[in-house]
């Protein structure tokens, strides 16, 4: 009992020094989809009715890959392949200076991928940061997963490759339409929650494995065995006051608890397969309610409702859908950035407005001015306004091109007041949106 205390006390400690550490006016952004893992800043969008992008801090290159940074405090942590291996980077938020690197040998692709390889290349799922233990956690196309102390310049923890250990066999064709088999290797980022770390396997003991983050022990499988989809990662919610998470995998929307003896039990399952494979859009949450698009054969967007019995369609419009972009759901909207940028009304599913030139790239976040913020196509940044600003239309504010090369699968990230923007290349731009907010933090 003492050292459990005493153990929780030193935990706690850290904890603090952590935070303590962060400019008390900034926002970190060390999960997918931001620190609410939602697309939601609590920062402004800059924009003074006049001018957007103060200036361009500083650019990088780390290696092809899709996955988005993470910033924690005044250090942006991003990954990268070339030359056959993966290479993490800690770059100084600020300047783009190197602080440290660790680097291992993996391939291009995952070993059973299959199509649309022009299309991408390298790591895609986003690392994690947990902030508790200071632990950043990697996933590889290839399933190599590592966690690496950050405070000690990147030292590695522990290691395991989920097909060496897990055998996931290439996904299989679930469409009814033939020849549209793919496989991307793993896509999806883990998820750092009370101490677990939550990954999607799809390997033989189930969708999901639960590992101790501290040291790599395996916690506890789903039930679900579904073969993994290609979407960002779990998602966390809470149905009834139970911890769950959703998940998009190749076969189905499954909500999983997570909470001691029940963890790994299914809450709710409801079938939704694409051609292609392309369950990407991670699920949005609110409340008890998810989001799921798709493109392809299931071309449409659902919200389902999720109690401890089960879930049910609350609507389904099949006149629009997300490809790619993961969708935000702020203040009865919805929102996302593909084949246009959208706006969509959370309760009936009836769109509201669209408007602009996005393709099949897009990312997006929603700023607490109630701005969009919508990064797309080859590196094109806009700023549009939301229904609360604009209900009837789509209306953008400002545009400028900032990468022109290669896909914008990345997820734009907005920390400090700067916005960080990446193409598949690897190329960083490091861009200054609020002057105030941007000099606190140096």
């Amino acid at each position: 009992m003492f050292y459990a205390r005493c153990k929780s006390a030193v935990l706690s400690f850290v904890s603090l020094v952590v935070l303590l550490s962060v400019p008390a006016n900034s926002e970190n952004w060390d999960h997918w989809r931001g620190p609410t893992r939602n697309g939601v800043s609590s920062e402004p969008s800059g924009w003074d009715g006049k001018t957007w992008i103060k200036d361009e801090l500083w650019r990088a290159s780390v290696g092809e890959g899709s996955s988005s940074p993470l910033i924690v405090g005044n250090q942006i942590y991003l990954t990268g392949w070339s030359n056959n291996r993966d290479t993490i980077y800690c770059l100084d938020a600020r300047s783009g200076k190197e602080i440290w690197r660790q680097s291992y040998k993996s391939p291009r692709y995952g070993r059973v991928a299959v199509g649309d390889q022009s299309l991408y290349s390298g790591a895609c799922s986003t690392p994690e940061y947990d902030l508790q233990s200071g632990l950043l956690c990697t996933l590889s196309a290839d399933g190599d997963l590592i966690t690496w102390a950050t405070n000690k310049n990147g030292q590695r923890v522990w290691a395991l490759n989920l097909y060496d250990r897990y055998q996931a066999p290439r996904r299989p064709e679930v469409a009814e339409r033939r020849k549209t088999q793919r496989d991307y290797g793993y896509t999806s980022s883990p998820l750092a929650i009370n101490g677990q770390l939550i990954v999607e396997v799809g390997g033989n003991k189930g969708n999901l494995v639960a590992f101790d983050i501290r040291d790599g022990r395996e916690l506890w499988h789903s039930e679900n065995h579904d073969e993994a989809g290609h979407t960002g990662g779990p998602v966390p919610m809470t149905i009834d006051g139970v911890p769950c998470v959703a998940v998009l995998t190749l076969r189905n929307l499954v909500v999983t608890r997570i909470d001691g003896k029940n963890a790994g039990k299914t809450v709710a399952v409801y079938p939704w397969t694409t051609d292609f494979a392309n369950n990407i859009a991670t699920p949005a949450i609110s409340g008890d309610s998810v989001i799921i698009t798709s493109s392809y054969n299931q071309s449409a967007m659902c919200r389902l409702r999720i109690t401890l019995r089960g879930a049910t369609k609350v609507w389904e419009n099949k006149r629009i859908a997300s490809g790619v972009c993961s969708p935000i759901i702020d203040n009865d909207r919805v929102y996302w950035a593909w084949r246009g940028v959208h706006c969509v009304d959370f309760n009936t599913g009836a769109e509201l407005w669209t408007g602009g030139k996005v393709g099949s790239q897009g990312s997006c976040i929603l700023t607490n001015d109630e701005q969009l913020i919508v990064y797309a196509n080859k590196g094109t940044l806009s700023l549009v306004d939301s229904a609360k600003r604009s209900p009837k239309e789509y209306k953008e504010l400002a545009a400028k091109t900032v990468l022109s090369k290669t896909d914008a699968w990345p997820h734009v990230v907005l920390a400090g007041g700067r916005l960080y923007c990446r193409d598949r290349d690897g190329n960083i731009r490091c861009l200054e949106i609020s002057s105030n907010l941007a000099a606190e933090t140096d």
